[in-house]
């Protein structure tokens, strides 16, 4: 997603560069014809192409607003996930006693708070159509990593992990039922929010409304020439463009925003949240980045027994 205030103007303009290089050439070939051909000289009354703008201006605005919808539920949902991790977090090193035992309660938080870390960055993958493995090679074991390489949807395997993992910890007695009900609540959420994601990912906009839209902007700009000229002369051809590019530009904003996981710019920035995630998670785990890691490895080999309840 693009984190600059001030976005590039050749980043704008060439998101159009083909539309804007038609119109001006329609725009000069009208004014060439109308002052050179007495029998081309045709107008059009300037209140026809304006009813039709306005027309256009009301689809438009509300094709935004559906669109900026959808990015904004996206934009929500990934807030949802920031907080529910937190709050895994949390649940994991306030009801597990880690001070007390052999140390395996310890590698146990960890483990589960790492594997939360990996599903953000694999989530994030996922809904754009990428390796949902790649990169989270150093938050899980080996053995995690062969268990979701039979999973299409790597997220919900992971999710799977976690939830044996707490029935595994209530089973040894590092946490009590009403915190097992508690912390599978928390997964609960991150499977809803899961869902909410692949809902907006795979929701098509309608293809047809866009393309009416379209045909009509295209009437629109082909008519302004002739409602124009009559008045501007050959001054017609810089506001045409202009008028033109306004339309185009709002048109190809809506498109951007109704897909927020398709790894533009203007997607939602899942990549950007994730690693904000792994930051904090690792600051509540005190970790020290340099000296005090523990790799997944050795957590693993420390709460192997889960895999043996």
């Amino acid at each position: 997603m693009l984190l600059k205030e001030n976005i590039p103007v050749k980043y704008t303009f060439g998101k159009i560069k083909t539309e804007i290089i038609l119109v001006t050439a329609y725009a000069v070939l009208i004014a060439i014809l109308y002052n050179n051909f007495h029998f081309t000289r045709i107008s059009i009354p300037i209140a026809v192409p304006a009813i039709l703008g306005t027309v256009i201006s009301l689809l438009l605005a509300f094709k935004s607003n559906q669109a900026y919808d959808r990015w904004w539920e996206a934009r929500t949902i990934w807030g949802a996930i920031v907080n529910d991790t937190r709050t895994l977090t949390r649940q994991l090193l306030t009801f597990v006693d880690t001070h007390y035992g052999t140390g395996d309660e310890r590698a146990f938080c960890e483990r589960v708070a790492k594997r939360q870390i990996a599903w953000c960055h694999s989530l994030s993958k996922h809904l754009r159509g990428e390796n949902a493995m790649e990169g989270i090679e150093h938050l899980i074991c080996n053995e995690d990593m062969d268990y979701i390489k039979r999973y299409n949807n790597v997220p919900l395997g992971l999710l799977e992990l976690q939830g044996t993992d707490l029935r595994n910890a209530f089973k040894l007695g590092w946490i009590n039922e009403y915190q097992q009900v508690k912390m599978d609540e928390t997964l609960t959420r991150f499977s809803n929010e899961m869902g909410g994601c692949e809902r907006i990912k795979n929701t098509v906009f309608p293809a047809t409304y866009s393309v009416y839209i379209h045909f009509s902007l295209v009437l629109f700009i082909m008519m302004l020439p002739f409602g124009l000229i009559e008045y501007f002369g050959i001054v017609e051809v810089p506001v045409v463009i202009a008028i033109a590019c306004s339309f185009f530009l709002i048109e190809k904003m809506a498109i951007h925003l109704q897909d927020p996981f398709e790894n533009k710019p203007t997607d939602t920035p899942t990549t950007t949240i994730s690693k904000n995630i792994e930051r904090d998670i690792k600051q509540m785990l005190k970790e020290n980045y340099r000296n005090e890691e523990i790799s997944a490895g050795e957590s693993y080999r420390k709460t192997k027994m889960f895999y043996i309840l």
